[in-house]
């Protein structure tokens, strides 16, 4: 019994090595720009190429790890994490970064499908595992929180190759850890399957990388360009022949046909709904911080730990919910108190104080992710078989990652267009020079530099536009996450109906 939890501790921290890499980049970029001679685009793809990389190829990992074991897979992915990581902090050009960066996405999508699926193998009793995944859940949300903070931390100590230099102490821990306690028999005895899907893999990895791909240059490109258009409209065709192919091989890499449970797949819409939301959240609130409040990286990083500590506290008691009243009127739960989250974001000014109203906000969004993330995690586990446990936690991740880079894409594009079409105009009415407001427009951090480089009072109202404009764009951008939080929870209501509860409807048609 005590190796068991062990095991969830050693898989738990193999998976936050790969999660905190999300985001603990991203406070170190002012940084990189300076040492490596970075443009904005240099930038963005220095965090992109590991979204773009992972999501791309979690459902090839999880088919491997089904394969082949996920105890190799998951051994094998911390060490290419690792010495991937020694590569990213010896970078010495942009170029060698964001070689490293898709690098460490590779083997962050044989690390992170296997995980879940140990946990599965290892924790048969239905209980016990509802628990573990809900310990799991609850890790991949603490992730979030944990990688400005840590990376602010050993901003304000080291050079920016310390975000990458920590992976490795983590790593051999992680490594050691999984060698001693998870079991290297009987986790494997579905491994090597008779025939190896090539064309899957290479469906699926171009499908999904073109989505991921247009999804992040969609706000640079424009949507309604021609290369986003295309991009998305190709990425939604090469998937439709991935699900035709997947139908007719014989093993496949996924069983496509489990997106006809409707309760599977709208556990999985709900997973990426609430991360599409919070990852878009988390990368305008960051900037709020930063640009409207003053606060340091590290500042700012701090105070997005109350995601973490609610997640991790309430975690247990969604999945004890779940178990006693379903996972249905749980996960409706937690997308209404998503849709309340962000909603109190409507309220958010330039006077606002953390812990007057932001702080309430995001501790009913961290709340809500608790109550959706564990028990839709659970019920998209509970419709596999063993053999397909490794590619079946990968749609559970891939939901996850793309849902958190189209938030990033779309709440991020709805603040910026409201921004350049309002500061602009805002600023020329207080007289700034067209030079200087055309510097002013290109983003909110941007606007805040040329505010402190202009003296007094001047400073002060262009700050005070920059901020007000941003506020906007924040408060449009939020409505789009209350909008679909609010049409997750009605779907789950529908969708996430129990089994017996079909069965039963019939039955008075029957008698009659």
């Amino acid at each position: 019994m005590r190796t068991k939890w062990l095991a969830l501790a050693a898989l738990c921290f193999a998976e936050l090595l790969v999660m905190v890499d999300n985001t603990i980049v991203n406070v170190a970029l002012p940084t990189i720009s300076r040492d490596l001679d970075a443009g904005i685009s240099g930038l963005q793809w220095v965090v992109d190429a590991y979204t773009l990389v992972f999501a791309g190829l979690l459902l090839t990992g999880g088919y491997l790890g089904d394969r082949f074991g996920h105890r190799r897979m998951l051994l094998g992915g911390i060490v290419g994490f690792v010495a991937v990581s020694v590569g990213a902090a010896l970078a010495g050009s942009l170029g060698e970064l964001i070689a490293a960066r898709a690098g460490l996405g590779l083997f962050a999508a044989l690390v992170f499908p296997a995980t879940l699926a140990l946990i599965v193998g290892i924790f048969t009793d239905p209980k016990q595992r509802a628990a573990a995944v809900g310990v799991w859940a609850a890790t991949s949300g603490i992730a979030i929180a944990i990688g400005p903070v840590l990376g602010g931390w050993l901003l304000e100590h080291f050079s920016w190759s310390s975000v990458f230099w920590v992976n490795v102490p983590f790593g051999v821990i992680a490594f050691v850890a999984v060698l001693a306690v998870i079991p290297s028999r009987g986790l494997d005895a579905h491994a090597l399957l008779p025939r190896f899907d090539a064309v899957g893999v290479v469906l699926s990895i171009a499908g999904l990388g073109l989505l991921t791909y247009s999804v992040i240059e969609g706000p640079a490109a424009g949507w309604g360009s021609a290369r986003t258009i295309v991009g998305l409209l190709a990425s939604v065709v090469i998937l439709a022949v991935f699900v035709v192919h997947q139908q007719r091989v014989t093993n496949p890499i996924f069983d496509v046909r489990l997106f006809a449970n409707r309760r599977f797949a709208a556990a999985a819409g709900m997973v990426a709904v609430a991360f599409f939301s919070l990852f878009g959240f988390i990368f305008l609130i960051t900037q709020y911080f930063q640009a409207v409040q003053g606060y340091s990286p590290l500042q700012a990083g701090i105070r997005t730990l109350p995601f973490a500590v609610v997640v991790a506290a309430l975690s247990p008691f969604a999945m004890a919910a779940s178990h006693r009243f379903g996972p249905r009127p749980v996960a409706v739960s937690g997308a209404l108190l998503m849709a309340a989250g962000f909603g109190l974001v409507q309220f958010v000014g330039m006077e606002s104080t953390y812990f007057g109203l932001i702080i309430w906000s995001m501790m009913l969004m961290a709340a809500g992710l608790a109550l959706i993330s564990g028990p839709c995690t659970q019920v998209i586990m509970d419709a596999l078989t063993p053999e397909q446990a490794g590619a079946g936690s990968a749609v559970n991740d891939t939901t996850r990652e793309i849902g958190g880079t189209l938030g990033v894409a779309v709440l991020g594009s709805v603040l910026t267009s409201v921004y350049a079409a309002d500061v602009a105009d805002r600023l020329t009415a207080i007289g700034v020079p067209a030079s200087v407001r055309e510097t002013a427009e290109q983003s909110v951090m941007a606007g805040v530099a040329v505010s402190e480089r202009a003296p007094g009072d001047a400073g002060r109202a262009v700050h005070d536009v920059v901020s007000s404009v941003f506020i906007d764009g924040l408060a449009q951008a939020t409505w789009v996450a209350v909008g679909v939080s609010v049409l997750s929870a009605v779907i789950g209501a529908w969708a996430l109906r129990s089994p017996r509860v079909e069965a039963a409807e019939p039955e008075p048609e029957l008698v009659g």
